[in-house]
């Protein structure tokens, strides 16, 4: 399969969502990087991820469905899976470091409920 197997459309709306994913991605490392406290740090690399991986899969699905003269789905299953996992791991951090800012008395320890 080569890149003369599909459309021009279609090769630059995949283009245009690779890329734009690959930006929404990149901005949430940014975030990851330049966010002072531990509890913004984990929020802009998750959302960055998720809509840049939505995006991503949308143009592989969109590719390799007109390469192949078929609905091609399997990509879904990536997404589901990281759909689920990113939000999950992301509560997980946040409450553990939640836990352990208040067991030692951290001023910037989110209140109790």
């Amino acid at each position: 399969m080569t890149g003369a197997d599909v459309p021009v459309w279609t090769a630059c709306l995949v283009v245009v969502l690779a890329l734009t994913g690959a930006g929404f991605s990149l901005v949430g490392a940014i975030g990851l990087v330049r966010l002072r406290t531990f509890y913004e740090r984990v929020h802009a690399p998750t959302l960055g991820a998720t809509l840049g991986m939505a995006l991503i899969v949308a143009a592989s699905i969109l590719f390799f469905s007109v390469a192949e003269g078929r609905l091609v789905l399997r990509d879904l299953l990536i997404g589901v899976f990281l759909t689920v996992t990113t939000p999950v791991t992301l509560i997980l951090l946040g409450r553990a470091a939640t836990y352990r800012d208040r067991a030692e008395g951290n001023p910037d320890a989110p209140p109790d409920p």
